[in-house]
């Protein structure tokens, strides 16, 4: 045969396949032709098919790579058209193809220019897909509808991309009226059933993807002209806070045109709705089609675009419904940091504050230059760096270490992330050129070096978090080689309070060992996809980590009826991610949940309190249809089987590892889920069909998408620091009136309502009374202390409207300055600020939260109160006083109680301050007053002789809700003639300044 003229004759390239003859040299632009049109047999090793024969006669005059794979031990030839970048697959004496998303067949007369017959072969009849997220539990279902138009048998594939880390949890088809149903077994047992009776003409598997994050579950089956095949496939997945909000990924891959296309996401979360968010993903073609609609604390996404819709244009077969669609939520978290939700024996607790300071951070930067980096790899992580070095906060250190088989170092250690230095480390960073082997060893070994002669020498701030962030592409080849080895001496070096990030690029590099050594050093490591935006994906690994906002955050869960708590310890948590840590417990003996978190913020220690009633979810999930009442066993058997899974690949004996197997193996069975020890067996009613579903190889991180990998503590591990009281196993009910302090101090002086002082003089035994009426926006000086550098001050809120007409004015926010700790507080109605130099904290009246500084405890009681203490010996109690918000008239407000003490100095002044230093007085002339139930007398008081009149005032601290009746003396104008000067005098331009008089 002679080949036509000018055209250039080539070797076929050799095929690149895997083990299994399957292609992954594709892209997901390319399209894929994948019509099965026969297998070439020859007859003997000897002879060949005519149809062989002829094929073997054009391969010289094909000017496209040959690529061939083997199924069933049968060659199969494919041509790759470099001008299209298309698949075309030959078969015995014919050469038409077919796309898999086209409802056309097209014959090689059709080439020649003869019209073709209009065929659709396969209907898709319907294709659905429904999640449901209960407290970020999704839970997902992919359904299926095909008809067999065509009057041959035909090949119908399912093949639908599922999140890595999601656990398949069931699937069924029904084959022209046989269902087949699935059955969870382990996995030698499920091969075992498989090869007793294996369905013909019917595949079925999971496959490891290459794609950003998923894999591939895939059905084929053939089934008969007229036929109809009906597929359903269940996973579940956690959603993970990534930079303030989850992401619902769903690839949407129908192959065709379908009659009913249906997606609806349903988002229930009993933590509030913050927002939700449907980015376009499609280029604009589904412009409008996605609807949202949300609600407090539910949202639904509907996607049902019709058939018109779905076609890439007006007059296209092909349907335009190829990637993802990818729902954005956040939950409410402007109320607590924290929440605690507890249903069925099962407790979830997600923790995600945000209003923190940033903590300082030392991070070393090491980077791969060896000769495998060079090309994209090389200029992408340089762009990428380039970016994180600018993004450095200026009280930051930083170093770069680079390495291939030698290790250099931009710095021998850490600077401060200035301009100047950042700005060297740039042009450092641009003058590399990568070469050589890879010593991973040496390079890890110089990092941490660096930070431990730094913290040795106390160059770094106690309260910052240090940081090793690999980037690497392949294994180790010079130096230390052995992988084992040099997870050892990482481990051995390292001190306790440094984390190692890994990321490693592209295939080639041992992700497994990656794994193992970034768990191993309190870090995470994640793949970075060289066919993906190498750059792109390097800096948004690092906003995740970016933003240390505590160190050594530790749950606790006291009462002795809660056991098997996940992972509880972690070294750091990072801001715009979440913590989720789950438990059982026994409902038969408790019926509300403590939690104790403990925890170090930039300038504070934190402990934060937390107490879930048992029948607080009951109700709400049982007013919604789509909530999953199931969500917290899910969510607590999704954890622990991850977290067992990483575990077991690092387990140090034989024995430990067979434990840890045994468990994941029990765990799987009884929750119904494909895991790396499991295997869905797919059978007919009958059991004479069977097909099986193994899992991919195993992924050694916890948690896929997860950023934390943390340990497991006792409940006896709280910090010694966190002065925590034992909650009783069987609480009362909240009653109203609740007590706020078992046993407060009988006499104080406070400030209540609008407002009232009540001034305690404790030689005399007597409270004396006055109001201060003045008007909103004004900030009273209510102690003043230069000598021990103490302020307190109010500022006046005022009431929705005059009342008898007289505009009522409470305390609506107190600050307080404590000026040898360099220390503010503002707590007002919405929240309460901690400020310590330039780092600030903020907390919530929803939160029970205890902040440990040398000095300073501050005390806050969930929607009650916040206590004070300077020294363990002066305390401030402030109340927190809520209305009803659609009051006509009143507003919140705080009060304030301060006991005695004689702790502040002699110059101690303010309107409370002044009487911290008893004045004398003497009261008599006691008479009927013009009420009968108020007399009247007389007092002398600083040289001055006043009427005061006897009165009832209130002290909220044993009854916030209706107080108690505290008998005292009023003092008439302002308190005239009883402080020191006019009311207007103890007028301050700011919430912190001291009273200045001339």
């Amino acid at each position: 045969m002679e080949c036509d003229r000018g055209r250039e004759t080539k070797k076929p390239a050799k095929p690149e396949v895997d083990a299994q003859g399957v292609f992954f040299n594709l892209t997901s632009r390319q399209m894929r032709f994948t019509r099965m049109l026969g297998d070439l047999q020859p007859a003997s090793p000897d002879s060949h098919s005519p149809q062989l024969e002829a094929l073997f006669q054009v391969l010289p005059c094909i000017s496209s790579p040959l690529i061939f794979s083997i199924k069933n031990n049968y060659p199969k030839f494919f041509f790759k058209f470099s001008e299209y970048g298309d698949l075309l697959e030959l078969a015995p004496g014919k050469f038409p193809f077919v796309p898999d998303n086209r409802r056309y067949q097209r014959s090689l007369s059709e080439e020649s220019g003869e019209k073709g017959e209009d065929v659709d072969q396969i209907t898709l009849y319907s294709y659905k897909v429904q999640s449901t997220i209960t407290s970020r539990v999704a839970h997902t279902v992919i359904q299926s509808k095909v008809v067999n138009n065509s009057p041959q048998p035909q090949d119908v594939e399912f093949d639908v991309q599922i999140p890595k880390g999601a656990f398949i949890s069931n699937f069924s088809m029904t084959v022209d009226g046989t269902t087949f149903t699935s059955t969870i077994r382990e996995k030698t047992v499920g091969r075992a059933l498989y090869s007793q009776a294996r369905a013909k003409g019917k595949t079925a598997g999971l496959v490891r993807s290459r794609a950003l994050d998923m894999e591939n579950f895939k059905t084929e089956v053939n089934i008969r002209p007229g036929g109809k095949v009906q597929f359903e496939l269940h996973y579940q997945e956690v959603k993970w806070r990534k930079l303030g909000s989850y992401e619902h990924r769903l690839h949407l891959q129908p192959g065709r045109l379908a009659k009913h296309l249906e997606v609806d996401v349903w988002i229930i979360e009993p933590q509030g709705m913050r927002f939700v968010h449907v980015p376009d993903t499609f280029e604009g073609h589904f412009d409008g089609v996605p609807v949202i609609s949300k609600g407090p604390q539910k949202a639904h996404v509907s996607f049902k675009p019709t058939v018109a819709q779905q076609r890439k244009c007006s007059n296209c077969s092909e349907t335009a419904v190829d990637g993802e669609l990818v729902v954005m939520y956040d939950v409410d978290r402007e109320e607590t940091a924290g929440q605690l939700e507890v249903f069925n024996g099962y407790f979830v607790h997600f923790f995600a504050p945000d209003n923190l300071d940033p903590i300082p951070k030392n991070i070393l930067f090491v980077i791969d230059v060896s000769g495998s980096m060079w090309g994209i790899k090389m200029k992408q992580t340089v762009e990428a760096m380039k970016t994180i070095l600018d993004d450095l906060r200026a009280e930051d250190q930083f170093s770069v270490v680079d390495f291939n088989h030698h290790v250099r170092t931009w710095r021998n250690d850490l600077v401060s992330a200035t301009k100047t230095q950042v700005a060297d480390a740039k042009k450092y960073i641009e003058k590399i050129q990568p070469s050589g082997g890879t010593n991973i060893n040496e390079a890890l070994l110089r990092a941490i070096f660096i930070l431990n002669e730094a913290n040795n020498l106390g160059m770094l701030d106690p309260t910052s978090v240090s940081l090793i962030i690999l980037v690497s592409d392949g294994d180790p080849t010079v130096g230390e080689v052995k992988l084992s080895k040099i997870q050892k001496n990482v481990k051995q070096n390292i001190q306790d309070n440094i984390s190692l990030f890994s990321l490693g690029i592209g295939f080639d590099v041992d992700y497994d060992f990656l794994k193992r050594l970034s768990t191993d050093n309190r870090g995470i490591a994640q793949r970075i996809y060289g066919n993906q935006d190498t750059s792109a994906q390097l800096k948004k690994f690092y906003n995740q980590v970016s933003t240390p906002l505590l160190r050594n955050v530790q749950f606790n869960y006291p009462q002795a009826s809660v056991t098997d708590v996940t992972q509880n310890s972690f070294p750091n948590y990072f801001g715009g991610s979440e913590i989720v840590v789950a438990g059982k417990f026994d409902p038969e003996k408790l019926n509300q949940i403590q939690s104790i978190i403990t925890a170090t913020s930039a300038n504070t220690e934190l402990v934060m309190e937390t107490l879930a009633q048992m029948d607080d979810l009951e109700a709400f999930l049982s007013k919604d249809k789509h909530a999953d009442p199931d969500f917290t066993r899910k969510l607590w058997a999704y954890l622990t089987i991850n977290q067992l899974l990483a575990e077991r690949s690092l387990a140090p004996t034989a024995a430990s590892k067979r434990r840890i197997t045994k468990t994941i193996l029990q765990m799987s069975l009884e929750h119904h889920i494909v895991t790396p020890l499991t295997a869905m067996v797919i059978e007919s009613a009958t059991g004479d069909e069977r097909m099986l579903a193994d899992s991919p190889p195993q992924d050694l991180s916890c948690c896929s998408g997860a950023l934390y990998y943390g340990s497991k503590v006792g409940p006896g591990s709280i910090p010694s620091w966190a002065k925590v009281a034992p909650t009783s196993p069987t609480p009362q009910p909240l009653m109203r009136g609740q007590l706020l302090e078992a046993t407060p101090p009988s006499h104080v002086i406070r400030v209540e309502n609008d407002p009232h002082f009540i001034i305690y003089l404790p030689k005399s035994q007597e409270n004396i009374c006055f109001n201060i009426d003045s008007e909103p926006g004004k900030i009273l000086s209510l102690v003043s202390d230069p000598e021990s550098g103490i302020v307190v001050n109010g500022q006046l809120t005022g009431a929705k409207q005059p009342q008898d007409g007289k505009l009522s004015t409470y305390f609506g926010k107190l600050g307080f300055y404590f000026q040898s700790e360099d220390m503010k507080i503002e707590i007002s109605t919405e929240n309460i600020t901690l400020s310590r130099g330039p780092r600030t904290s903020v907390l919530s009246w929803s939160d029970t939260v205890r902040v440990v500084n040398p000095r300073v405890l501050v005390s806050v009681k969930k929607e009650k109160a916040v206590t004070v203490t300077v020294d363990g010996d002066m305390s401030f109690s402030i109340l927190l006083h809520r209305v009803w918000k659609r009051h006509p008239v009143h507003v919140d407000f705080l009060g304030i109680y301060i006991p005695p003490t004689d702790k502040f100095s002699p110059s101690a002044h303010g309107l409370l301050g002044e009487f911290m230093h008893e004045p004398q007085i003497r009261i008599f002339n006691e008479r009927p007053g013009r009420d009968p139930e108020k007399p009247e007398a007389s007092m002398e008081v600083k040289g001055q002789k006043l009427a005061v009149t006897r009165g009832l005032q209130k002290d909220y601290r044993t009854d916030i809700v209706s107080g108690t009746d505290v008998p005292c003396w009023f003092v008439h104008n302002s308190g005239k003639g009883f402080i020191d000067r006019h009311y207007k005098d103890y007028f301050v331009p700011y919430l912190y300044s001291f009273l200045k008089w001339p």
